[in-house]
């Protein structure tokens, strides 16, 4: 086999690899989630979203991802929306949180084929949430375009997604899945925890 074709693929393994591993720093299971109050949209709307708040009304999902209207996180946001019905079924609310400015954010939560207007998505501009939450935050490349042909103008944090209980504790931290399988497998957690609840077992 060509030498050329053995190194290109080796490259391609590697690159794959980095960009499906999470940070080793992120929050782990068991760790205490910093308590934050971000601006919001959710339908086009703007609003203040506390995350102390939503705990005392049960489990977040808390969906950290790159940056709205880009390939991965298009999906990510669509699957948690056509799902959310199941999430509040088992007592969890969602949000996702990007480094987008609200402006995009007003446009993406109520944008049909994404957030639908039934998930809120937080501003982290400046990227402090994100550092908080021990996540890689990175730039994105001058010229760097949306899948509208919009110019991205803001740092892209790591797809990553937290569970938190209303104790403000980490149940689980998913980062090294595809952002399908993201949504699914938070979705298999909250309702593990709705389900031990309900037998008295501890999560």
């Amino acid at each position: 086999m060509n030498k050329q074709w053995i190194a290109a693929g080796l490259a391609a393994l590697v690159s794959t690899a980095w960009m499906a591993t999470p940070a080793w720093a992120a929050l782990k299971e068991g760790d205490a989630v910093p308590d934050f109050k971000l601006q919001a949209s959710l339908a086009g709307k703007e609003f203040s979203y506390a995350l102390k708040d939503a705990l005392k009304k049960g489990p977040v999902v808390v969906y950290f991802y790159p940056s709205a209207y880009t390939g991965g996180c298009n999906i990510q946001a669509h699957t948690f929306a056509v799902n959310v019905d199941k999430f509040a079924a088992a007592g969890a609310s969602i949000v996702g949180v990007s480094l987008d400015s609200i402006k995009r954010l007003n446009e993406f939560s109520a944008d049909p084929e994404y957030c639908a207007g039934k998930i809120p998505v937080a501003s982290d501009a400046g990227g402090k949430v994100s550092k908080a939450f021990d996540l890689a935050v990175n730039d994105i490349p001058a010229g760097r375009k949306d899948t509208r042909g919009v110019e991205i103008d803001h740092a892209r944090v790591e797809r990553t997604t937290f569970i938190v209980t209303p104790d403000g504790k980490v149940a689980a931290t998913i980062g090294d899945l595809p952002p399908s399988a993201n949504v699914e497998k938070a979705l298999e957690v909250v309702q593990g925890l709705s389900s031990n609840k309900a037998t008295g077992k501890k999560s």
